[in-house]
């Protein structure tokens, strides 16, 4: 119905235009949205407000012309001018109930759209360094990453997921080094030890494994340990396979896969790197100073230039960023869509500077950064800090461990990706309304035990009768579900616009809670519950909380949350 009346808004100022009233310079399409009080129809527009000034006429009277234009609709019981000229629209009852029909009709489908028009788009996420377990902050980026993925596929784009391994530099020759230490028998209290080493536990278990010669089996080879400990290069080579194995698993158990798994390491061995210093010293935009060589990023508004090479010849962070980068836009990926800890901010203008530099076509809005802040943790009123394994911080296995996948997604995807977020881990494991994730997956629970409950009774469910006599439900619980289902299409749509998953989540939970308040109408009456004596009525409520256990089981799916059917 929403497209309907914009159709009709767009007939109505091509009409205006005919008519003089409006230049026809004058480009607009129409938009309506859907109100936030019932008090104020089920859509509204603001097309009038638009159109005064090029009509020269008060919006009001532009909204009266429109109105009076669009005349007596079927589907519309009422059209009201409120305010300064807006335009509220109030449905028809048996408009209002036509979304029940398209849910049942779209089923699993219903919300999503071909917008994308199965054009590529890369989502690259987690990209942890296979240097120790995943923290809570790469879970933070693992949900957020696989709904941004999720949500660019229901509307129609063709997403690839793409992790990416930092497996060269310092930080892979501190954990080789950490290892062999910890086969030599040297452990973290030790004189020996240095401060960059890792200390977790699961560094003695790696150790332990190498010096057993076991085989670890990662996303894209296998390695065999040599046992030896004083071949550096075997350690670190069985470390890296290693922690990639256990990154690999922990995902896993998180419901979150990759399409892709790329090396840094091949960017070396491909000579991507030394193509991109060499394409960005031809082009006069180095320079070397102190003995390093300079990337000139103030010429694209960095505050300063940055270091590209060191003077002992090593090259900083952000160079294989920009080669790997430049690899993802020549792999034909006009889109890309990163998410990045907010440690990675500073790092953003940089890639794009040396991108810009690049002159390969790239725009300047490429690659679409979503950034999602740090998480703290908490047990009642005590912060957690550290895991045993891990040795200094959270591990997300430790979470899922504890309270499960689909609290552990529900939580992380909740928040605006951007705000700093506390992980409440009693209330995401209780089993209470206080529980968002609960009283989600309990208002879809109660509708199947709805159901079921007709057949304890020995009453058949005839959901195409329930069709058949929708202008039965004339509740205002009913209409406030069919409001909140109709609006479902709009919120994805926006959502994967935005790359916005935490609002999917606040809907859930409102649409929950709508449909356990209308679980509670008329306790003392006949319209206590949806099974009714009247079978047209009750058939009539059974398709309308089908419809609605349908939206909750495809929201919850874009987030990657299961939708029980018992609890």
């Amino acid at each position: 119905m929403k497209a309907v009346v914009e159709s009709w808004l767009d007939n109505a100022i091509a009409e205006l235009k005919n008519q003089g009233i409006v230049p026809d310079s004058v480009a607009i399409a129409a938009k309506v949205t859907h109100t936030k009080e019932k008090s104020h129809g089920d859509f509204a527009s603001n097309a009038a407000l638009i159109l005064a000034k090029p009509a020269q006429k008060p919006p009001r009277e532009v909204a009266q012309l429109i109105v009076d234009l669009l005349g007596k609709q079927p589907e519309i019981s009422k059209m009201e001018i409120a305010g300064p000229g807006f335009i509220n629209f109030f449905l028809s009852q048996a408009a209002a109930t036509e979304i029940i029909k398209t849910v049942h009709q779209n089923a699993e489908k219903f919300g999503h759209s071909d917008e994308g028009k199965n054009q590529p788009v890369q989502v690259e996420f987690v990209s942890a360094n296979p240097t120790g377990p995943l923290h809570i902050g790469h879970g933070r980026g693992g949900v957020v990453g696989d709904c941004l993925s999720r949500l660019l596929e229901a509307t129609g784009w063709k997403v690839t997921r793409e992790f990416y391994y930092n497996d060269a530099g310092q930080q892979i020759n501190n954990l080789g080094a950490s290892v062999q230490a910890r086969c030599n028998g040297i452990t973290p209290s030790d004189e020996q030890w240095q401060a960059d080493w890792y200390q977790g536990d699961y560094i003695k278990d790696v150790a332990q494994d190498y010096l057993d010669k076991k085989s670890v089996v990662a996303a894209d080879k296998q390695v065999t340990a040599k046992g030896d400990s004083s071949d550096l290069q075997a350690i670190r080579e069985f470390a890296v396979a290693y922690l990639r194995r256990e990154q690999d698993l922990d995902l896993k158990a998180f419901d979150v896969d990759f399409d892709v798994y790329f090396l840094e390491s091949s960017l070396y061995e491909n000579g991507d790197i030394e193509d991109v210093v060499k394409t960005l010293v031809d082009a006069g935009h180095t320079y070397e100073k102190d003995g390093a060589l300079w990337l000139k990023t103030t010429d694209y508004g960095d505050d300063k230039d940055r270091v590209m090479r060191k003077s002992d010849g090593g090259y900083t962070y952000f160079l294989p960023d920009i080669a790997y980068h430049a690899n993802k836009w020549k792999r034909g990926f006009g889109r890309v869509v990163d998410e990045f800890g907010s440690d990675h901010h500073s790092t953003i203008k940089r890639v794009s500077a040396g991108l810009q530099a690049l002159n390969i076509g790239i725009p300047e809005t490429w690659p679409e950064v979503v950034l999602h802040q740090m998480v703290t943790v908490m047990r009642g009123e005590q912060e957690v800090k550290i895991s045993k394994r891990a040795g200094s911080y959270v591990t997300l296995r430790d979470i899922i461990d504890e309270v499960g996948k689909d609290a552990t997604r529900y939580f992380l995807a909740a928040r605006r990706s951007n705000s700093q977020m506390t992980f409440d881990l009693e209330l995401a494991a209780s089993q209470t309304n206080e529980n968002p994730v609960y009283y989600i997956q309990y208002a879809h629970a109660r509708i199947c035990s709805a159901f079921r409950k007709m057949g304890e009774l020995g009453k058949q469910v005839d959901l195409q009768l329930g069709l058949e006599n929708l202008e039965l439900l004339t509740l205002d619980e009913e209409n406030t579900l069919m409001d909140k289902i109709s609006q479902f299409p709009d919120l994805v749509s926006a959502a994967a616009k935005h790359l916005e998953p935490h609002v999917v989540a606040h809907y859930l939970r409102e649409l929950a809670a709508d449909l356990h308040g209308y679980y509670q109408i008329g306790q003392n009456s006949e319209d206590q519950r949806w099974i009714v004596e009247n079978n047209n009525l009750c058939q009539a409520r059974l398709a309308l909380i089908s419809a609605v256990k349908q939206v909750l089981s495809n929201g919850l799916s874009l987030l990657g949350v299961s939708a029980p059917e018992s609890m």
